[in-house]
């Protein structure tokens, strides 16, 4: 069951909700309006400091992959 990033485009609320099923109906949590649009999420990391980090320099980099040194893509 994931968690899903919404934002009203009512009243400009930003909420996540958990969603148990693709056609549940969603409203916002604020002013009830089903006028909501689903937000791209970042993702979490896990570093060596224990801490969560959206940002994408704290991630692996290198190591093989198209683009990641292990092809001639650029």
């Amino acid at each position: 069951m994931p968690v899903f990033e919404y934002v009203c485009k009512c009243c400009d609320n930003k909420f996540e909700t958990l969603v148990m099923s693709s056609q549940e109906e969603i409203n916002c949590n604020d002013c009830g309006s089903e006028d909501i649009e689903k937000q791209f999420s970042s993702f979490a990391s896990h570093n060596d400091s224990d801490s969560i980090s959206s940002d994408a320099s704290d991630l692996p980099s290198g190591g093989g992959g198209c683009c990641g040194g292990g092809c001639a893509c650029g």
